[in-house]
């Protein structure tokens, strides 16, 4: 079996985080190594994911693709009521 290429990368962190990630590696039984790199995983998976929503969100205001702040307002504040309007189409 082959290892994946790695690079070692250094960050300075809180003691306290510090401290967390050592007692969260000693409950699961993996490195510290293994907990940053699961983080640092999930972190950047989730700010692709924004970034993704962002450029469709900004392609779709591009498109004309949106729904004036009024309507939407109402829409919500209709939510609280006894008869709720049906949600805003985009224009």
């Amino acid at each position: 079996m082959t290892t994946p290429e790695t690079r070692v990368m250094t960050a300075h962190v809180p003691i306290l985080l510090a401290d967390q990630v050592d007692l969260l590696a000693a409950r699961l039984e993996r490195s510290r190594g293994w907990i940053v790199k699961q983080a640092l995983s999930a972190f950047v998976e989730q700010e692709e994911h924004r970034y993704r929503l962002t450029l469709e969100g900004l392609a779709d205001v591009d498109a004309g693709r949106t729904i004036d702040h009024i309507t939407v307002e109402a829409w919500a504040a209709s939510l609280d009521g006894d008869m709720p309007l049906p949600p805003p189409a985009c224009r």
